[in-house]
């Protein structure tokens, strides 16, 4: 291994300022498909259980 190369490997990647910003866009994006796909399993729970799920016995 080079000189560069262990130099680099310690460093680890060194991205650019278009690499992070497109990073941090798709890491906003996957968050909010996973918010909203957490919300639409808690809508389909509510609606599949009925309105009266909340006014059982315990």
């Amino acid at each position: 291994m080079s000189i560069e190369q262990r130099e680099q490997s310690e460093d680890g990647v060194v991205l650019t300022p278009e690499q992070e910003k497109s990073r941090r866009a798709r890491n906003i994006a996957i968050g909010i498909t996973v918010a909203l796909l957490a919300a639409l399993f808690y809508a389909v729970t509510l609606v599949k259980l009925g309105g009266a799920v909340a006014n059982r016995q315990i």
